[in-house]
């Protein structure tokens, strides 16, 4: 497939879509900064020192250095505030640059997620699920701090399993045929004939290559992108955007796959690096998780069957095969 066509530009996310086209996006796949917090100058600065602020530096294990990741649990009530302001600002300026029934994938965190979803609906928008990204991180887990030996057994919060991605979609003009008839949006794009977009994915963090070139501190994996991204637009036509496109991963999975979209980046540094790392993001064949074939069904599916009991009042299966109630399955 002939790579797409992206364009870049550095701008405020607010100020450009306020100048925007009205009914001229198509869908949008973003991880924003959290109301800037984490990405401002003085946070930026903690993170590079290894002071952490909002940015927590993990520990080290065997000898390899750990990214830092933003620290939500020191959020106050003001900041909390400034969030909801942010993401309310946020949906009330797409709403009329999207055509109906565009799709907006969000990516959040399970403690903020309440406060990014809700002025979305507020704005007009219909939420139309999650989608869990599962995915091992440092985050959460720990012991309690300065007393790890006093409370050996207690963990303050659960380790972090999932990324939450919020899903919404603009009201479709007339049914979702009519929509996909005139606007090309309203639905997912299929993952084959047999099988429909899932809302689990497993995704390993970031890593190698990728990391090495497009170095930013919360990079999504191609192997991530580029299926939330073919699923964004159904009809594989329009333009995608990503309003805070960071390193340009985003756009570098919509490249690959032939799409179309446009990058927006206020940091004159993340600008750079996007521009060096579209390219060869585009480019990269990343690996496959053998747990994404048909997102993981099909390797949860062989590994209940040979090890679980699936019990129902009225049937039980081993290994697919029913056993009767006298426990012989001949």
């Amino acid at each position: 497939m002939p790579l797409g066509q992206y364009e870049i530009v550095r701008a405020d996310a607010f100020d450009w879509l306020a100048k925007a086209k009205r009914l001229s996006i198509h869908a949008v796949v973003t991880d924003p900064p959290y109301g800037l917090i984490e990405y401002t100058p003085r946070e930026l600065q903690k993170r590079e020192s290894g002071r952490g602020g909002v940015w927590r530096i993990p520990p080290s294990f065997d000898g390899c250095k750990r990214n830092p990741l933003p620290r939500f649990t020191v959020l106050n009530a003001r900041d909390r505030n400034r969030l909801h302001t942010f993401f309310r600002h946020f949906a009330e300026s797409l709403l009329p640059v999207l055509v109906p029934g565009a799709h907006i994938f969000v990516a959040t965190n399970p403690l903020v997620s309440q406060i990014v979803y809700k002025p979305f609906i507020d704005a007009g928008f219909e939420k139309r699920g999650e989608i869990m990204r599962v995915v091992h991180t440092l985050r959460g887990g720990d012991r309690p701090k300065n007393a790890h030996q006093e409370f050996p057994d207690v963990t303050v919060m659960p380790k972090s399993c999932w990324e939450p991605w919020g899903l919404f979609r603009k009201p479709c003009e007339g049914t979702v045929k009519h929509n996909l008839r005139k606007w090309k949006t309203g639905g997912l794009r299929r993952v084959s004939d047999t099988a429909p977009f899932r809302d689990l994915i497993y995704s390993s963090p970031a890593r190698g290559y990728e990391r090495q070139v497009a170095p930013h501190p919360s990079l999504k994996p191609q192997h991530f992108l580029r299926q939330i991204v073919r699923a964004a637009l159904p009809l594989a036509e329009g333009v995608l955007l990503d309003p805070f496109m960071g390193s340009g991963s985003t756009i570098a999975a919509a490249t690959a796959l032939g799409l179309r979209s446009v990058g927006l980046e206020i940091n004159p540094n993340y600008l750079r690096l996007a521009r060096r790392a579209i390219p060869l993001l585009a480019n990269y064949e990343p690996e496959g998780n053998d747990r994404n074939d048909q997102f993981g069904v099909r390797e949860a599916a062989k590994t209940l069957c040979g090890k679980a009991v699936y019990r129902r009042s009225d049937v039980t299966l081993r290994g697919g095969k029913p056993i009767p109630k006298n426990g012989n399955n001949e």
